[in-house]
C-alpha cells in the first residue's frame, strides 16, 4: 500500500510541476483571453461594490437631444458656445472643460460665409459684404469668452504621425528619472485652433486610448507623450485650473525606492493637493459609480432665459461640456454595464480624484497571483494522492474560495486588483489532469471488481470494494446496524392463484420499487428470501441517522404499496384475478451485529448475523397479530424520537432476560407534530395504562375513544387490541 501511495504521490507531483510550468509560460505571454478573464472578474467586483455615490462639485452640461431640437443642428455657431461659456462663468463655474476639439474655423462666421458663397460661384452685394466683414468673427468671440473664463479645451492624440501638437499649458516637475519611454505614446494629434488654444487656460487630451468604443472602458491614461512633451488628460487639467495650479509633479520608480527593472515608470501624479496613484504607464483604473441624472444639466437650459436659476448647481463646480445625443456618436460602456456619454468618463475620473477612491494593480500583482497558483498547486499535491475525486474537488473548491476571498478583500479593503482566476484555474488543471490519469490507471482494476461482484453485492458495497479491493477477504466486524425484515402477507394464497411466471413477475414488480426506496435512503439489500426482503443500514459504510432512514424507508414503502394497489399495478382487477389488496409487514430493530463477508473462500456473501437480526425477524412476524404493518423496537424508536410512534406492547424472546418493547410507526415528523396525533397519543397512552389495570369495561371504553380519534388508516390498529383484550381473551400483553 505504501508503494502504491508513494507512486501516486510522485505522479501527482510530476503533473503539478508540468501544469505550473505551462501556467508560468502562459502568464509570461499574457494572452488576450487571460486579460479578458481578468476584466470579467474586476468588472464583477465593481458591480458588487461600485464607487459610493457622493455629492461632489462636478457637473456635466449635456448637449442632448432636447438641446439639438431647441437650439438647432450641431455644430452650433461658436458665438452660441461662447454664450454658454459666458453664462457658466457668470454662474461661478470653477472650471469649464470641453470634451470636444475645435479643429476647424467656424463655417457660420461672416467671413467664412462670404468665402463659401464666392467659392460656389455666387455673387454678393458690395455693401452687404462690407457689413458682413464688419461683424465679429465667431471664433474670435469664442476665444474672448475662453480667455475671460477658467476654461479647458481638448485635443485628440493619434497613432498616425503628423506635426501638429497642442499647446503646453502647464509645467511638469519630475521626481525621479524621465518616464516618457514607459508612458502612453502619441505620434500625432488633432488640435483645436491656435487662437482658441492660446485663449484657454488649459489644453488637455480627451482621448480614451487603448479601448474600443464597443467595449467597456476600464483604464484611461492621465497623460500622453510624444516623446518630447507630456500632455494631461481632461479631468487632470480641469482640476489644475480649478485649483489655480500651474504645475504637475510626476513621481517615478527611481524616486520611490522601487526597482525599475531597466525602465522608469510613473508611480503617482500630483495636481494641487491631490495625489493620484498610477500604473507605470501613467494609466488609472476607472472606479465607476452609477450614472446619476442629477449630474447632468441640459445645455438648452443654460441658453434659455431662466439660466440664472441654475446658479446653485454651477457655482464652485468643475463643469464638463459634452454630448449625449445619439447622432453625435459619443456613447461608451462602463464596467457596470451602463451606456453613458463619453464626457461622463471624464466626470467619473474627476470624482475619483476628489474622493481618493482609487483602484490599483501594483507591479507585484503578477507575482502575487503566481504565488497563489503555486500555493494552491502544492495544497492539491498534498491532498490528491490520498483522497478520492470528490473529496479532492471539495478541497480544491475550498482553496479556490479562499483565493477568491483574498482577492475580494484586497479589492474591498484596499482597492487593489488581484486576479483569482489564474490560481483557481491552475489548481483546477492539476486536479483534472491528475484525476484523469489516475482514473485511467485504475479503471482496469475497477472493471475487474465490478464484473466479478456486481451480481452479488449492494451498490454501496460495490463502490467501497472498487475503491479498496483489499477488503475482499473473509471475516467480519461488529457494527451498530438497523435491520429491516419485510414480508408479503397471505403469500401462499396469492401463489395458489398465479402461475409460476405470473408469480415471479408479481414479486419483481413489487420488490423493485421497494428495493429502490431502501437504497435511496442508503440501505443495503442483504437478500431476497422468497416473499421477504432483508435489508440493513450502517454497513459496510457509516450511515448517519441510520435508525431514522430505516423508519423513513418503511413509511415510504407502505405508501408505495398503497399506490400500487390503487393503480392496479399488478393487474389483478384488470384480469379478474380474485386476489385482495397486497399487504405487507415490516419489522425494524437496531443494535450491534456482526457484519462481513461470510461463506467459503470460493463463494461468499456480505451479510449480517446476530440477535439484532433475529429480533427484527420476530418483530416483523408480530405484525400479523396487530392491525398495523410497521413495528419498531424500542432500540430504534428511542433514536428517532420526533416521529409518530405508538406503544403497542412487548414480545418475549426465549433466552432473553427481558421482553422487547414494540412501537407502531404510524407517521413522519410532520404527523407527529400535528394536534390530531397529540390527542390520539394522549388517549392511546391512557388506554395502555387502563389495559394494565385489567378492567375490561374501562379498556373497551378507552379503545373506542382511541378508535374515534384515529384517522381511517389507523383504525385497524385498535380492532385486534379490542378482540384480544375484550372479546373473551385476557392476554395482558403480546407474547411469542
Amino acid at each position: 500500500m505504501k508503494r502504491v501511495l508513494s507512486r501516486k504521490a510522485f505522479q501527482v507531483m510530476l503533473i503539478a510541476a508540468n501544469v505550473l510550468l505551462a501556467a508560468w509560460i502562459a502568464r509570461s505571454y499574457d494572452f488576450a483571453f487571460m486579460e479578458a478573464a481578468r476584466n470579467v472578474v474586476f468588472d464583477q467586483f465593481q458591480r458588487l461594490k461600485p464607487r459610493v455615490s457622493q455629492t461632489l462639485p462636478v457637473r456635466i452640461v449635456d448637449i442632448d437631444e432636447n438641446s439639438i431640437r431647441t437650439v438647432g443642428q450641431w455644430p452650433w455657431p461658436r458665438s452660441r458656445i461662447a454664450l454658454l461659456v459666458d453664462r457658466l462663468a457668470e454662474l461661478g463655474a470653477a472650471t469649464i472643460a470641453f470634451d470636444m476639439v475645435f479643429s476647424e474655423p467656424d463655417r457660420t462666421s461672416p467671413a467664412q460665409l462670404i468665402e463659401e458663397l464666392l467659392a460656389g460661384g455666387g455673387e454678393i452685394d458690395g455693401e452687404l459684404a462690407a457689413k458682413l466683414n464688419g461683424l465679429a468673427d465667431n471664433d474670435e468671440i469664442f476665444a474672448h469668452s475662453l480667455e475671460s473664463s477658467p476654461t479647458v479645451i481638448g485635443f485628440f492624440g493619434t497613432a498616425t504621425p503628423n506635426t501638429a501638437r497642442p499647446r503646453n499649458s502647464a509645467a511638469f516637475v519630475l521626481a525621479g528619472d524621465d518616464p516618457k519611454n514607459s508612458m502612453v505614446q502619441m505620434r500625432g494629434s488633432i488640435v483645436s485652433l491656435p487662437l482658441l488654444q492660446e485663449a484657454a487656460a488649459g489644453v488637455a487630451t480627451i482621448s480614451l486610448t487603448g479601448n474600443r468604443t464597443s467595449d467597456a472602458i476600464r483604464r484611461v491614461p492621465l497623460f500622453l507623450t510624444d516623446g518630447t512633451a507630456i500632455f494631461p488628460t481632461l479631468a487632470m487639467e480641469a482640476l489644475r485650473v480649478a485649483t489655480g495650479g500651474s504645475t504637475y509633479v510626476l513621481k517615478t520608480t527611481s524616486a520611490s525606492g522601487e526597482t525599475s527593472g531597466g525602465a522608469t515608470g510613473i508611480v503617482a501624479a500630483k495636481v494641487g493637493d491631490f495625489v493620484v496613484p498610477t500604473s507605470a504607464s501613467g494609466e488609472i483604473y476607472l472606479y465607476y459609480g452609477y450614472n446619476e441624472a442629477a449630474d447632468y444639466i441640459s445645455a438648452e437650459l443654460l441658453l434659455g432665459p431662466n439660466y440664472r436659476d441654475l446658479a446653485p448647481l454651477i457655482e464652485g463646480h468643475i463643469v464638463f461640456v459634452g454630448t449625449s445625443a445619439v447622432g453625435l456618436s459619443d456613447l461608451r460602456i462602463t464596467t457596470l454595464g451602463e451606456t453613458v456619454p463619453g464626457v461622463s468618463l471624464h466626470s467619473q475620473l474627476a470624482k475619483q480624484i476628489l474622493t481618493g477612491s482609487f483602484l490599483q494593480r501594483p507591479d507585484w500583482a503578477d507575482g502575487a497571483e503566481m504565488a497563489m497558483a503555486v500555493a494552491i498547486t502544492l495544497l492539491m499535491m498534498a491532498v490528491l494522492p490520498y483522497t478520492g475525486a470528490f473529496v479532492s474537488a471539495l478541497f480544491g473548491a475550498l482553496c479556490s474560495a479562499c483565493v477568491l476571498a483574498l482577492s475580494w478583500i484586497a479589492f474591498d479593503w484596499h482597492g487593489i486588483l488581484i486576479e483569482p482566476l489564474f490560481a483557481m484555474l491552475t489548481g483546477g488543471a492539476v486536479y483534472v489532469v491528475s484525476i484523469t490519469l489516475t482514473f485511467a490507471a485504475t479503471e482496469r482494476e475497477r472493471r475487474f471488481v465490478r464484473s466479478a461482484f456486481q451480481r452479488y453485492l449492494a451498490p454501496t458495497l460495490l463502490k467501497k470494494l472498487e475503491a479498496a479491493p483489499e477488503q475482499l477477504v473473509l471475516g467480519g466486524e461488529l457494527r451498530d446496524v438497523s435491520m429491516m425484515f419485510l414480508d408479503i402477507r397471505n403469500f401462499t394464497g396469492i401463489s395458489e392463484k398465479l402461475g409460476p411466471t405470473e408469480l415471479v413477475a408479481f414479486i419483481n414488480q413489487l420488490f423493485s420499487p421497494l428495493s429502490d426506496i431502501i437504497q435511496e435512503h442508503e440501505g443495503a439489500i442483504d437478500k431476497y428470501i422468497g416473499d421477504s426482503i432483508m435489508a440493513f443500514w450502517n454497513a459496510p459504510m457509516d450511515v448517519k441517522d441510520h435508525q431514522r432512514k430505516a423508519c423513513i424507508s418503511a413509511l415510504e414503502i407502505l405508501d408505495a404499496v398503497e399506490k400500487l394497489n390503487r393503480d392496479d399495478a399488478f393487474g389483478f382487477n384488470r384480469n379478474s384475478i380474485d386476489i385482495p389488496e397486497i399487504r405487507i409487514g415490516v419489522g425494524i430493530n437496531s443494535g450491534v451485529s456482526c457484519v462481513g463477508n461470510m461463506g467459503s473462500s470460493n463463494r461468499f456473501n456480505y451479510s449480517v448475523v446476530g440477535d439484532t437480526v433475529n429480533i427484527a425477524s420476530r418483530i416483523e412476524s408480530e405484525t400479523k397479530n396487530l392491525g398495523w404493518p410497521i413495528l419498531v423496537s424500542a432500540a430504534t424508536a428511542s433514536e428517532v424520537g420526533d416521529m409518530a410512534f405508538l406503544y403497542v406492547g412487548s414480545i418475549f424472546l426465549k433466552g432473553k432476560s427481558h421482553d422487547v418493547d414494540l412501537y407502531a410507526l404510524v407517521g413522519n415528523e410532520g404527523y407527529a407534530a400535528s394536534p390530531e396525533f397529540e390527542r390520539l397519543k394522549k388517549q392511546h397512552d391512557l388506554m395502555i395504562k387502563v389495559r394494565g389495570s385489567g378492567n375490561s369495561a374501562d379498556l373497551a371504553r378507552a379503545i373506542r375513544q382511541c378508535t374515534a380519534l384515529a384517522p381511517e388508516r389507523l383504525k385497524s390498529l385498535y380492532g385486534p387490541l379490542a378482540q384480544r383484550n375484550i372479546g373473551g381473551s385476557e392476554a395482558p400483553e403480546l407474547s411469542i
